[in-house]
C-alpha cells in the first residue's frame, strides 16, 4: 500500500512540476507592451496666451495639440504603464518632443521622465525618432544628440545599430525582437527618408531574428499603409514611398506587426502580399492630442490582441502651479474628464486652423490685386455659411430652403461643428458615419448650398454689382441669386454634373467616414506569429476584399447615376 501511495505522490509531484514548467514557458513566450506615439512634449509656458474667441478653448492652437498640458499627460501615461504589472515594455514611435530640432531642452526633459519611470517601475523603454525630434540644419539638434540623450532607452540594449541613423535592434522578452527603423529624412521635416538601404537593413534584421528563434516586430515613425483614403495623394508626406512594394517585402520577410505614428490617428490597416503574407500597420494617435490614447498589445504564439487605453486625467493642481491663466471652468472640465476636454480643444484648434487657411493672407492675395474682390467674396461667403447656426431663425436650414435644399435635423450647432467632428472621428478611429446617414447628408448638402449660394453671391457682388445697386429699390436680393434660387426650385438643387461628381466621390467619402477595412482600429485580435501560415487563404481573402470593395463602389456609382437619370 505504501508503495502505491509513494508512486501516486511521485506522479502528482511530476505532473505539478510539468504544469509549472509549461506555465513558465508559456509566460516566457508571451509579451505585453504599451505603445505610444507623437508625445510632442512642449516646455510649458508661464502664462497662457491664445487667439481664439472662445470661453474655454481660447488658448487652443492650429495644431490642436495640448502643448501646455503635454508633460502632465506624459506623466499620467507612464504612471498607468507602471501601475499595470502585466505591461513589460513601453515603445514610443517617434516625435517625442515638438520642437526638438531647435530646443534640445525638451529632449532632456522627456529623457528625465523616461529615466525616472524605468528606475521606479523596473520596465524598459524603447524609442525611435520622428521628424520633430532633430534635423541637420545650422544649430539643430542632430542624430548624434538624439542617440546620446536617449542612450538608455533602446540603444544600450541594441544588438545592432546603423551608424549615422537612429536605427537599432533589441530583444523583447524571450521570443521577440524589435527592429527600430529610422524612417526620417533629416533635411526635410515630415518627408519620409526610408531609402532602399534602410529597407534592406530591416529585411536582414528580420532574417537574423528568425535565425535566432525570435519573431520580428517593426517600429518606425512614418506610416507603412494607408490610414485615410488615398493617403499617398492627399497626405503623401506621412506614408513611406513605394508603400505597397515595401509592405510586400516586409510581409514576405515574416514581419507581421508594424508600429507607426506621424498621422496622429488611431487606425489599424492590413496588407496581404501577392505571396499571401499578412502585415498589420498600427498607427497610434498623438498621445497629447485627442483622443489622448496609447495601445496595449499582448503577444502569444497563436494570437495577438490589442486595445486602446486613454489618459483621462492629469494632476491639475501641479498644472496650475506650473502654468498661469487657467480658469476654474477649464480646470473643472479637465477634472470631469480630460478626454472630453481634449475633444473640445481639438475641434476648436482644427476650426482655427481651417479658418486661417481661408484667410486672404494665407491665400496670398493682397487687397487691390487682381481677383481680390472675387476671391474675398467667395471666401467670406464660405466662412459665413460655416459659422451660421444650422437651425432656427436665420439659420442654414432656413436659408437653404431658398435653394430647395433640405438640411436634416441634427444636434450640430453649425457647419464648423460638423466638419470638426468628422476630423475628430478620424483621429479617434473606428469611423462610423454612414454614407447615407445624417452627418454625411448634411455635409454634402452644405457643399451644394455653398456652391449655389457662394457662386451666385460672387456674381451679384462682383460681376453684377452695379446692376444690383440699381435694382435694390425694387426689393431684389440680387440678379444671380434670384435666378439661382428660381432654377433650384424648378430643376432641383443638384445639377446632373454634380450628381456625376458625387457618383465618383462617394467611395472616397465612404472610406473616410466609415472605416470598414475589416480591422478594428482600437481593439481586436488576429493570429500570432506562431500560428499556421495559411497563405492561400490569405490570397483568397485579399481577392474577396477587392471584389467586395469594387461591388460597393459600383453600387454607390449606380445610386447617384440613377438619381442623375431621374433629373435628366
Amino acid at each position: 500500500m505504501k508503495k502505491i501511495i509513494s508512486v501516486f505522490l511521485a506522479a502528482v509531484l511530476l505532473i505539478t512540476a510539468l504544469s509549472v514548467a509549461m506555465t513558465a514557458s508559456a509566460k516566457d513566450d508571451s509579451l505585453k507592451i504599451a505603445v505610444a506615439s507623437d508625445l510632442h512634449f512642449n516646455l510649458p509656458r508661464e502664462e497662457l496666451e491664445g487667439p481664439i474667441d472662445d470661453e474655454i478653448y481660447w488658448y487652443a492652437n492650429r495644431r490642436a495639440a495640448m502643448e501646455d498640458e503635454s508633460g502632465f499627460i506624459i506623466d499620467e501615461f507612464l504612471r498607468q504603464c507602471a501601475e499595470d504589472e502585466s505591461i513589460e515594455y513601453v515603445l514610443i514611435s517617434g516625435d517625442l518632443v515638438d520642437n526638438g530640432r531647435t530646443i534640445i531642452e525638451e529632449h532632456y526633459a522627456v529623457a528625465e521622465k523616461l529615466r525616472k519611470f524605468e528606475e521606479e517601475s523596473g520596465k524598459d523603454v524603447f524609442v525611435i525618432n520622428g521628424n520633430h525630434d532633430f534635423g541637420n540644419g545650422v544649430d539643430c539638434t542632430g542624430v548624434e544628440d538624439f542617440v546620446s540623450i536617449y542612450a538608455d532607452f533602446g540603444y544600450d540594449k541594441a544588438i545592432e545599430k546603423v551608424d549615422g541613423t537612429c536605427s537599432y535592434t533589441a530583444d523583447l522578452g524571450a521570443k521577440y525582437r524589435l527592429i527600430a527603423l529610422d524612417s526620417c529624412k533629416y533635411t526635410e521635416s515630415t518627408v519620409d527618408g526610408l531609402t532602399a538601404d534602410r529597407v534592406n537593413w530591416a529585411l536582414e534584421q528580420a532574417d537574423k531574428a528568425y535565425a535566432d528563434g525570435r519573431y520580428p516586430i517593426l517600429m518606425m515613425h512614418h506610416n507603412l499603409l494607408d490610414h485615410m483614403p488615398l493617403q499617398r495623394i492627399f497626405s503623401h508626406d506621412f506614408i513611406v514611398r513605394n508603400h505597397f512594394t515595401t509592405a510586400d517585402k516586409f510581409a514576405d520577410a515574416g514581419i507581421k506587426v508594424v508600429f507607426t505614428g506621424h498621422e496622429h490617428c488611431s487606425d489599424a490597416a492590413v496588407h496581404i502580399s501577392p505571396a499571401g503574407s499578412k502585415i498589420y500597420d498600427f498607427a497610434t494617435t498623438s498621445l497629447t492630442m485627442y483622443p489622448l490614447q496609447y495601445r496595449v498589445f499582448n503577444f502569444t504564439e497563436n494570437e495577438i490582441t490589442y486595445e486602446a487605453a486613454t489618459v483621462d486625467s492629469i494632476d491639475t493642481e501641479a498644472l496650475t502651479k506650473a502654468v498661469g491663466g487657467y480658469s476654474d471652468a477649464q480646470i473643472n472640465l479637465m477634472n470631469e474628464g480630460l478626454n472630453a476636454y481634449g475633444k473640445g480643444f481639438l475641434k476648436k484648434g482644427v476650426e482655427y486652423r481651417l479658418a486661417l487657411s481661408l484667410s486672404m493672407e494665407k491665400i496670398g492675395i493682397a487687397e487691390g490685386e487682381a481677383f481680390y474682390d472675387l476671391v474675398y467674396t467667395a471666401v467670406t461667403g464660405l466662412t459665413d455659411l460655416l459659422e451660421m447656426p444650422l437651425y432656427g431663425e436665420g439659420g442654414v436650414q432656413e436659408y437653404a430652403k431658398k435653394f430647395n435644399i433640405d438640411i436634416p435635423d441634427s444636434e450640430y450647432k453649425n457647419g464648423w461643428d460638423l466638419a470638426t467632428d468628422l476630423v475628430a472621428a478620424h483621429y479617434e478611429g473606428e469611423e462610423h458615419f454612414d454614407i447615407y446617414g445624417t452627418e454625411v447628408t448634411i455635409l454634402l448638402r452644405m457643399v451644394d448650398l455653398i456652391l449655389l449660394s457662394d457662386l451666385s453671391g460672387v456674381n451679384d457682388k462682383v460681376f453684377l454689382g452695379a446692376a444690383n445697386k440699381l435694382l435694390e429699390n425694387l426689393g431684389t436680393d440680387g440678379i444671380s441669386t434670384e435666378l439661382t434660387s428660381l432654377g433650384a426650385k424648378v430643376f432641383g438643387p443638384v445639377t446632373a454634373g454634380e450628381y456625376f461628381l458625387l457618383a465618383v466621390a462617394a467611395p472616397i467619402l465612404h472610406v473616410f467616414a466609415n472605416d470598414d477595412d475589416g480591422v478594428n482600429d482600437n481593439s481586436g485580435a488576429f493570429s500570432g506569429y506562431g500560428s499556421e501560415n495559411a497563405k492561400l487563404d490569405n490570397v483568397v481573402e485579399k481577392l474577396t476584399n477587392i471584389f467586395e470593395r469594387i461591388s460597393l463602389y459600383f453600387s454607390f456609382f449606380i445610386h447617384y447615376i440613377l438619381k442623375l437619370l431621374r433629373i435628366a
